[in-house]
């Protein structure tokens, strides 16, 4: 079984998915946040990003109020 260079991880936005985006398997944990940050970025509009939470291969969590 070939390990694919893509992965989809899940960005939540207060808990709940609200995108999902494709990914380089072994893109930093960095890189991995500004892609999410960019997918819901429309979700992020007038508020204040109080924490992100990576999970590397999963999904990434953004708390913002």
């Amino acid at each position: 079984q070939a390990k694919s260079d893509e992965i989809q991880i899940a960005v939540q936005v207060k808990g709940k998915v609200r995108a999902r985006i494709d990914v380089a398997a072994d893109v930093s944990k960095e890189e991995l946040e500004e892609a999410a940050k960019a997918a819901v970025a429309d979700q992020l509009v007038g508020k204040t990003i109080k924490k992100v939470i990576v999970v590397p291969g999963r999904l990434v969590n953004i708390v913002a109020i």
